[in-house]
């Protein structure tokens, strides 16, 4: 059989049991949503957000109206158009950050779990001080230190939100690596990099994979808030400079709700996309948490129901 077939079988698999998860294919549903939202956002869109517009005063905080479907901000521009293309910044930050984070975090975990010695002593220790320091307050400062820029905020969330991983993936490599197939592997021959690239890394994968989706959540939560407080870059929209911008000025006072309900509910349905997926990935990636140990599972009672008829028969031919 090819390693084509055997990619295809395995993802076949992989999707009849992530499709009963309710959770996760609600998430999917969610996340796939927001994507496709601001992939196609100039075709859906129904106003540029950049377009300078004259404004009089009946355009500012105007409620939804058939022109404009949720309102207009304090600039008089469509709030449906704004958060659109809002979503754009706001999962650029969520994925990119996510993934320095899980590589960072990944590679601290495996090596601190596979070398042990000096080796993990120092990078857990290290950790732990990470792990003192509050990260959103540490990227307040940083960020108010630095130019507000797009790529400033991701290289900050990604850099200091990676303790979290790299504690889970050193625990799973200290488990995987006192299997007996590693312990074979070893007394064969093998060096250390065939034993992480072939041994550890695959049986670590399902649970950075499971992590991953959680830390976007994360990431798009912490871009959401120094947007919020001032810190993002000006020149690019997001949801969270959006509240920034209601907040500011003056649509609380106007009774703008939907100035501020709209780029909220953005990042809630953002958040619960990708802890909703994740818990589905966590299901299908890690069967044990579905039942106990102790438990009786369908399979056990298919299987007594087996050796009892079995056992009948047998008795009868005897």
């Amino acid at each position: 059989m090819s390693e084509t077939s055997i990619g295809t079988t395995s993802m076949r698999g992989f999707w009849r049991s992530f499709r009963r998860s309710r959770m996760g294919l609600v998430g999917l549903f969610m996340l796939v949503t927001v994507v496709l939202t601001a992939v196609f956002a100039p075709a859906i869109a129904p106003y540029d957000p950049k377009e300078v517009v004259r404004v009089t005063i009946d355009d500012i905080y105007a409620p939804p109206n058939a022109a404009h479907w949720l309102g207009t901000d304090d600039a008089g521009r469509d709030v449906l158009s704004n958060f659109i293309y809002g979503s754009r910044v706001s999962l650029i930050v969520g994925f990119f950050a996510s993934f320095i984070s899980i590589f960072i975090g990944s590679l601290v975990g495996i090596v601190a779990g596979f070398y042990g010695g000096r080796a993990e002593n120092i990078l857990m220790r290290f950790t732990d001080i990470m792990l003192v320091i509050p990260d959103l307050p540490l990227a307040v400062v940083i960020v108010a230190l630095t130019k507000p820029s797009l790529w400033n905020i991701i290289f900050v969330i990604g850099l200091l939100g990676w303790t979290g991983s790299a504690r889970l993936v050193r625990s799973q490599t200290l488990a995987v690596k006192q299997r007996k197939f590693v312990l074979r592997a070893r007394s064969l021959g093998a060096g250390n990099m065939h034993i992480i690239r072939y041994h550890i890394f695959p049986m670590v994968l399902p649970l950075i994979v499971v992590n991953t989706v959680l830390v976007i959540s994360l990431a798009i939560l912490n871009e959401s808030t120094l947007s919020f407080l001032g810190l993002s870059d000006p020149t690019a929209l997001s949801w969270g400079q959006m509240l920034n911008f209601a907040f500011t000025r003056g649509a609380m006072s106007a009774r703008a709700w939907w100035a501020l309900v709209t780029p909220g509910l953005g990042i809630v349905w953002a958040v619960l996309a990708c802890t909703l997926l994740g818990q589905g990935l966590e299901q299908v990636l890690n069967p044990r948490l579905e039942s106990h140990h102790l438990a009786v599972g369908k399979h056990m009672i298919d299987r007594s129901t087996e050796m009892t008829a079995e056992g009948i028969a047998g008795e009868a031919r005897i």
